[in-house]
């Protein structure tokens, strides 16, 4: 509430971030304070860090590829008329493996699918969002009768036990 006097924006700094404060003729304590993230890269410099990361053939993706392929199995990737375009299809064992990146995908309780300084605003409701259309594209693989296994890049970090759980999954 503006109760008359002249509003000026201070800034002021804590912990590094900026935080602004409207003076205004109110008391301090009532006064509204707006926390700003600056982001340390450049329009420019951001859009093409963000244009490189791709949508295929991923790290981590690859690297299962690798191992699944060294065990004998043979897959189709990414076939788009199943919800969700799986990372690899096994057609013959209706089975379907996911390679979900930690950060994309918002692994619970991983370092990894930590949240960005800046823009939450932006930030949460897409990467929720995401979380919840891989919940929705797993029942409807369910549905159509394809069973599935997600695979998180951090659980790369052992691939003997990704191995395991991914020829446990295909020979079920």
């Amino acid at each position: 509430m503006f109760l008359g006097g002249q509003a000026r924006w201070r800034q002021t700094s804590f912990g590094g971030s900026v935080k602004w404060r409207i003076g205004l003729a109110a008391p301090r304590a009532t006064c509204p304070e707006v926390t700003v993230t600056m982001d340390s890269l450049s329009k420019l410099e951001r859009s093409n860090r963000m244009r490189l990361i791709r949508p295929t053939d991923t790290r981590p993706e690859l690297t299962v590829r690798h191992f699944v392929h060294k065990l004998g199995y043979r897959y189709r990737l990414h076939v788009a008329s199943l919800p969700g375009r799986p990372d690899l299809v096994f057609s013959s064992r209706r089975k379907v493996i996911f390679v979900h990146g930690c950060f994309w995908h918002r692994h619970n309780h991983c370092a990894l699918a930590r949240l960005p300084k800046s823009r939450i605003d932006f930030w949460l409701p897409k990467l929720n969002g995401n979380k919840a259309r891989d919940v929705e594209n797993r029942r409807a693989l369910t549905r159509l009768g394809w069973k599935s296994l997600v695979i998180w890049e951090c659980e790369l970090q052992d691939p003997m036990r990704v191995m395991f759980k991914t020829l446990m999954f295909l020979e079920e």
